[in-house]
């Protein structure tokens, strides 16, 4: 199953918008994510990142609801966050 997870971008890297990096944490753990689709980002924005890859930007209700229907999903499946 593929899903993508929001994430709030902690920080960006690079000028050139095919190769622009951002730090995102993902509820605590921080991955490293391309932005190349989304060059408009800026430190505080959500994403929703797929395979290492931010897609879209989205509003900060939108990323928390998303983020706790996950975790109920996880608490429902027994899975420890």
């Amino acid at each position: 199953m593929c899903l993508a997870v929001p994430g709030k971008i902690l920080e960006i890297t690079g000028d050139d918008p095919l190769f622009k990096m951002g730090r995102v944490s993902f509820g605590g753990v921080v991955r490293e994510v391309s932005l190349a689709y989304v060059p408009e980002a800026q430190v505080g924005d959500y994403a929703v990142v797929h395979a290492g890859f931010a897609l879209s930007l989205l509003d900060e209700a939108a990323a928390t609801e998303t983020l706790a229907n996950l975790a109920e999903m996880e608490a429902f499946a027994g899975v420890e966050p």
